[in-house]
Parts: C-alpha cells; structure tokens; sequence
C-alpha cells in the first residue's frame, strides 16, 4: 500500500484549522492526520475539504442533460479541476420522455461513483416564477408523473425541486421525503403559508434562495425569511455577484449560519467557455462578461439562465467579495451539502473518509485539487471559443 505524505500550513479538520498538521493518504484515502512529519512533502495554503456541488447543470462545453456519458463525464472532469470532487448532476425542464432518457443515462454513471446523485429541477415548478424554463413544458407533480422518473433514476434520484403551491406538490413532497429523496422548495410563487406547507411535509432545501422566487416585503414577506429561519431548511446560495449581491449573501449568512447554507454552482454548459451563444435545454441562451441569460423573442437578453460559476470561484468570491473566514466557507462548500444529503465520506477531513482536498491560499483562490488520492491537471483552463 503506497502512502502520500504532505504537510500544510492550515489543515481545516473537524476540529477547525488544526495549524500546520500532515495528512497520510493510502488507495484513495485518509488513513492519518498528526501534528507534524519532517519527512512530509510541504504544501502552502490551506488544505479544505473537496468541495460538494449539489446543483450543477454542465461546464466546460459539456450539459449533465445528454444521452452520450461522455458528455456528462467531460462536464464533471471540467469542474473536479476547479474544485468540485463530489457534485451531483442537475437537469432542466424538458418534455418527461426526454427527461427520462437523460436520467437513464446518468444512473451507470451514479452506480459507478463518478456522480453522487441526480437533481431534477423541473418540471415540477410555478410558471410564473420558471426562470431559464420552458414554461410549456412544465408540469403538476401528478402521482404518475413521478412513478415515471424515479423508476427511470432506479434509486439514484437524490433530490427533485418542486414549487409547493402547486396542486398534489405537498403530497409529492411527502412522498419523495419517505423515500429517501430530498424535496427542495424552489421556482416558486407561493407565500409564506405555502412555504411552512411545503417544509412541514418534508421539504429541506431551498433551490438558490431569492431567485426564482417572491422577493421579501415587510408586510408580505414571502419564502425567504421562513427558509432562512427554519432550522430544518439548507439554503442554496450562487455567490458569483450576479445571482446576488454581496450584501444579500452576507445577510443570508449572518441568518442561517454556515451550518445551513449550501454553496451551488447552477453552472451551465458555458462554465469556462467563452462569451457566445449556447443551449439550456431547449432554451436559446447569450452568454456576455460571463453572465447567462435567456435570449428573448426579440433577440434581446432575457432572465439569468444559470451561471458560468465554478465552486472555486464562489468560495474565493466568500473570502474577498463577502468577507467570510475561509473555515465557514469551507463549510458551505463541503460539509453542509455533505450531511445535507447523508454523503457520509465526503466534506469533511477525517480518518476514514475519502482524500478529496482542496489547496486553496489565504484569499480563498483555489492552488491544487486532489480527488481519491490523486492530484488533478489543472492545466487545461483556457476557455474555447464559441460561435
């Protein structure tokens, strides 16, 4: 059994930042974390946990919603070199047999660990809060409806978003919550009553908190404050300066806690490409200084349609931009999605648990990646051209 030895100047553990500890590594895994070995290889920087992306649709050219594995494994290689060595697949909106044939092509990918699990966003959502989806093709949570994707995902469906004011969404979030599956409010119109109703039935993630639903009013205050407050909610955040400001991300921090808050990418095929024109779904998307959005009928931008975000540019975006101390942030991007989704080897450093690791310097920009025990290539970052 071949050992890797490394020394850091910050080893963020269970215990907080530990100082200048050594991490051994055998087949893929932690299997020591001691004070100090002379003989270790000496790294710079902080050594954190891999990071976990829970809401990811595509990067680097490549969509999660394909029927070509190849494509889903290009997208994953893109973002594991940018510091997302868990990370979940998410599809859009799309007619359900197409859906379907999608899922069907994730779940070996799933069976073989490459994918920790399959995020639906969609169809289930409110048409008046769709964002960058077909409001066409979007549907009720009818019983049937659901039979038909989760016999499609054959256990390997880890969370679906639903807007809860719909009708039969309360008893789907039921449903779906006793099976192991995570219900995430999200793409939503209802209130705060409807709210409570979706989290009382089994709802525990909020999809990106603040898009894609009612804003905060202070006499009617809407989803937010409640998915904020209540201890048995993770909220997702997309820290790029575009999906939210700074002062809203702090905010929602300094409410929830990093115990409840979720770093996501909702990155989409054009993570790491240049400005061009791309496809979400069956949508047409401009993507221009790197923001996404939807292109409208009249050929003029439209709603934001995910991001070209990477984990590592959101946990440097916390440290710089929002002021967040890099074990907090460290938290958001590993170990709160981690037990948010009962990934037990994973978002945290500790004996027995998988050497996924992130190098990252005091301004949180991320160095090296080691994913089960291997360093990856991070050299292949320039971005390609698109017409």
């Amino acid at each position: 059994m071949s050992e890797q030895r490394f020394r850091v100047e910050h080893l963020l553990t269970e215990a907080g930042d530990v100082g200048g500890g050594t991490v051994t590594v055998a087949d893929g895994r932690i299997v020591d974390l001691s004070e100090g070995a002379p003989d270790a290889e000496a790294l710079d920087g902080w050594l954190v946990p891999g990071f976990v992306d829970t809401h990811v649709h595509g990067g680097g050219g490549a969509d999660f919603a394909t029927t070509d594995p190849a494509e889903a494994l290009r997208a994953l290689d893109y973002h594991r070199r940018h510091g997302t060595t868990t990370s979940f697949a998410s599809l859009v909106t799309v007619d359900i047999d197409t859906l379907c044939d999608q899922i069907e092509t994730l779940v070996p990918l799933v069976r073989q660990g490459e994918i920790a699990g399959i995020h639906l966003e969609g169809p289930f959502l409110s048409s008046a809060k769709c964002g960058a989806h077909d409001p066409s093709l979007l549907r009720l949570p009818q019983p049937h409806l659901l039979d038909r994707v989760l016999t499609s995902g054959q256990g390997h469906i880890a969370m679906v978003t639903i807007a809860p004011e719909l009708p039969g969404a309360l008893a789907a979030i039921e449903r779906l919550s006793h099976s192991g599956v995570v219900a995430a409010l999200g793409h939503t119109d209802g209130d705060e009553q409807a709210i409570a109703a979706g989290i009382a039935a089994g709802g525990t993630v909020a999809t990106h908190l603040f898009n894609a639903m009612r804003s905060i009013h202070h006499r009617t205050p809407g989803p937010v404050p409640r998915l904020l407050t209540d201890p048995l909610t993770i909220v997702e955040l997309i820290c790029d300066g575009t999906h939210l400001h700074s002062d809203v991300i702090a905010m929602a921090i300094a409410a929830a806690g990093p115990d409840r808050v979720a770093l996501i990418t909702d990155a989409m095929v054009a993570a790491g490409m240049a400005d061009g024109h791309y496809r979400l779904g069956a949508l047409n998307v401009q993507v221009e200084d790197g923001v996404a959005r939807l292109v409208g009928a009249d050929g003029q931008p439209g709603s934001i349609a995910g991001s070209t975000l990477t984990m590592a540019g959101a946990f440097a975006f916390l440290v710089t931009q929002v002021g967040i101390s890099i074990p907090d942030a460290a938290r958001m991007a590993a170990k709160t999605p981690a037990r948010a989704h009962g990934l037990a080897e994973v978002g945290q450093i500790s004996v027995g648990n998988r050497a996924d690791f992130c190098l990252v310097d005091d301004h949180g920009s991320l160095l090296r990646v080691m994913r089960r025990g291997v360093w990856l290539d991070r050299s292949d970052d320039t971005p390609t051209v698109t017409s």
